[in-house]
């Protein structure tokens, strides 16, 4: 029989009422329902599935993509009580684990999609007790969406089997198109979809050109205290990257698929039990990952979708506090990326260069960052949020539609074979040995860019690559994309920004995006140093001991005893047995 939700959200979680969805989840998974959530990152989707495992007969079997994660999760869940057991490929104890779930005594199982699609794994199920499914990430069973698993589509079949146990699917990303994919693949009806929305305001979004990338990124890291992760287009940038910023006295380790094993486990393990390291990764970083206190990520290149970027960048405040998402990105980013379309199938091209045009419309606009990641899945935001880099100080933007008109004559001109230091040198009548050599120095548009408008030549060159009125060649070189004819005629516009100019700052308030936790507080210092320390005596990251948020109110309320100390949010019972006397005992000097 089903126990009581309220008393157990707060007796094991510590929590005195839900967020957002999660009681509207609860309730349909609570009464059989199928369900499909989408609820954004930080917004509580592992307490939807974790609160009625604890609450109905039997075990939730939870489908995770990543064993780092489950793993991470599965830390999580026993912390505050649950039985929680995993079946992966690197759990040695898999019969303690079977042994477990036939006889009842596991609340949660986690297992990979590979697994969960296997007949053995079917008839594992068959003789136990089965109170949930719930398939995280579920994103990923779709082929319209970015991180499509083609395992994931095998699921439907262990599903049906057992048509009595409520299914529950929860994504953060995922379009309308992708939405619907996942209800008919995962036998969910239209009206199980639960839609929280997409916004994560404590997150603030920055977009900048990439001009003197290793400086931009070392002055965000003296800006932000706190974890960080930067996302590195390839494996040789990640450890370059992490090799340079790590001259500036923070700790700053990388991580990539070609790293020995051992050395990429220790760099994560040491990551996760930080409060202030910084990785360099690629992109799959950080999917496995459920670190809350990360404050602050930026991508030294351009994603490959918006669902790509809301993704990983939404891997930054995961606790609901302020966080700082920056994209650096160059042209050159947006003409790799349509080379490579040519390598997919005619199908998948037209939807690719519709994700391209999306992230050219992110990179480009003058308006609210927010509202363009928000539109593009579906909803109608506020016209600005108040908490992005165009919003806090608006750019000017230039008609510039003339000099990108004088670009493309001379890239049609020269031939459309050389690159952009060729065209420049022409336009601009520069001293060339190339340009005369080539008789380009008597052709029409030789020297017919100077003074103040030279400025403009690399930013125009920049948003025609982004426009795709521009491409590059095979050799590197600039011809002409379909979208340069109507502004050669005159009949579009190109208007490029002028971003504000950016003062180096310290540390920012708590609203703008930076450290929200109290700067020379003795006794919050003193709770930071006591979890510290109960999490290397159980071998865990400190945030499974307790969050900030937590620590902070506790400073705040400074409890005098138990019961006292029974009232802070994010503290349930287990964790009040295991740590109550060593928390009360830091804060009793300061009383």
């Amino acid at each position: 029989m089903a126990r009581d939700i309220p008393t157990l959200l707060h007796d094991i979680f510590g929590f005195t009422a839900f967020r957002g969805v999660q009681e509207q989840v609860v309730g349909r998974v609570m009464a059989g329902r199928p369900t499909l959530a989408i609820m954004p990152t930080g917004a509580g989707k592992s307490l939807c599935y974790q609160l009625p495992a604890a609450a109905l007969d039997g075990c939730c079997i939870v489908v995770s993509p990543l064993i780092a994660l489950m793993h991470d999760q599965l830390r999580a869940a026993n912390a505050v009580g649950l039985r929680a057991a995993s079946l992966t490929s690197v759990d040695a104890d898999w019969r303690e684990t079977q042994d477990r779930l036939r006889s009842g005594d596991l609340d949660l199982l986690y297992v990979a999609p590979e697994r969960a699609s296997q007949e053995s794994f079917r008839n594992l199920l068959r003789s136990a007790k089965i109170a949930l499914f719930a398939i995280d990430e579920a994103h990923c069973v779709s082929e319209w969406g970015h991180d499509f698993r083609p395992d994931y589509r095998l699921l439907r079949p262990l599903l049906d089997e057992f048509p009595q146990v409520p299914r529950l699917a929860l994504t953060a990303t995922a379009d309308a198109h992708t939405r619907a994919d996942i209800l008919v693949q995962l036998g969910i009806p239209e009206d199980g979809l639960i839609i929280s929305g997409f916004d994560r305001p404590n997150i603030r979004y920055a977009v900048h050109p990439r001009e003197g990338l290793t400086r931009q990124l070392a002055d965000l890291l003296a800006q932000h205290p706190g974890p960080g992760v930067v996302y590195a287009q390839t494996r040789a940038a990640t450890e370059k990257l992490a090799e340079t910023l790590g001259r500036g006295g923070r700790a700053v380790r990388a991580y990539h698929a070609g790293m020995d094993p051992a050395t990429r486990a220790a760099n994560q393990a040491a990551f996760i039990a930080s409060e202030d390291m910084v990785m360099v990764a690629t992109v799959a970083f950080g999917m496995g990952i459920d670190k809350p206190d990360v404050r602050f990520v930026a991508h030294a290149g351009l994603p490959k979708s918006i669902e790509g970027y809301y993704q990983e960048s939404g891997r930054a405040g995961r606790d609901g506090e302020p966080a700082v998402a920056h994209l650096f990105w160059g042209a050159e980013d947006f003409a790799r990326a349509r080379l490579r379309i040519a390598e997919l199938e005619p199908a998948r091209q037209q939807g690719e260069r519709a994700r391209i045009a999306a992230l050219g419309a992110l990179v480009e606009t003058a308006t609210c960052r927010r509202a363009i990641l928000l539109r593009h899945f579906g909803e109608s935001p506020p016209p600005t949020c108040g908490n992005c880099d165009n919003c806090l100080s608006p750019p000017a933007s230039v008609d510039a539609t003339e000099t990108a008109r004088k670009y493309l004559s001379a890239v049609y001109r020269t031939g459309q074979s050389f690159g952009a230091g060729h065209i420049e040198a022409v336009l601009t009548a520069a001293a060339n040995d190339k340009v005369r050599e080539r008789g380009h120095d008597r052709i029409s548009v030789h020297g017919i860019v100077s003074g103040e408008e030279m400025a403009l030549l690399r930013p125009v060159q920049r948003a025609l690559l982004v426009r795709d009125a521009l491409e590059t060649t095979e050799h590197g070189g600039l011809m002409l994309g379909p979208n340069a004819r109507p502004i050669l005629r005159g009949e579009e516009e190109v208007r490029i920004l002028m971003p504000p100019k950016r003062e180096r700052r310290g540390r920012r308030n708590a609203r703008n995006g930076a450290d929200a936790n109290p700067v020379g507080n003795p006794l919050f210092d003193a709770l930071r140093t006591c979890r510290r320390e109960l999490a290397q005596d159980q071998g865990v990251p400190p945030y499974v001991v307790f969050h900030d948020s937590t620590l902070r109110e506790m400073a705040e309320q400074r409890p005098a005893n138990i019961r006292e100390l029974s009232h802070i949010s994010g503290i349930g019972q287990k964790k009040l047995d295991a740590y109550g006397d060593a928390f009360l005992a830091a804060i009793r000097p300061f009383l």
